[in-house]
């Protein structure tokens, strides 16, 4: 990484991993968002053919970095997320005079799962950045807390936008 070589099994510093990650999965859940959203976008099967290829390689990553169990967390995300990810992505449309209804179900398919992708890491990140992975109360306590933090956020987006 960066040019140092690290042995398997090796320590690395979150805030090495974590930026980079971030930035590259944003970007692309960007890219999926435009594809999925914009008035000439592509066919929807080169956006599911364009959002498999990244979503599955991003699906390997986390298994080999987090490990099954916490890859479980990304679903309990994506439970959570569904009234975020619909809150969010609706704001977001009403930008642009959109609303979620506007497009049918399979355009939505790509962008939230590159949500769900993103959320899942920025969990990871905050677990790190607290040094709870290994503190099992420490590790309830931000779960907890980011649980509630995304309910009240969405819930807030939700009635804002009605």
């Amino acid at each position: 990484m960066n040019g140092k070589w690290y042995r398997k099994g090796a320590e690395i510093s979150g805030l090495k991993i974590y930026p980079f990650f971030l930035i590259h999965i944003l970007a692309f859940g960007v890219f999926g968002f435009v594809m999925a959203y914009s008035d000439d976008g592509p066919p929807v099967l080169v956006m599911y053919l364009f959002g498999a290829i990244a979503i599955l390689s991003y699906i390997v990553f986390y298994l080999t970095f987090f490990g099954r169990d916490e890859v479980k967390w990304m679903f309990i995300n994506s439970a959570l997320g569904l009234f975020g990810i619909y809150t969010e992505i609706n704001w977001i449309l009403s930008f642009f005079g959109k609303v979620v209804g506007d497009y049918p179900l399979s355009v939505h398919v790509i962008p939230f799962l590159f949500y769900i992708l993103y959320t899942f890491l920025i969990r990871q990140a905050l677990t790190d950045l607290t040094h709870s992975r290994e503190n099992l109360a420490r590790r309830k306590m931000v779960d907890y807390f980011y649980v509630t933090a995304s309910t009240l956020l969405y819930t807030y987006i939700y009635f804002a936008n009605r």
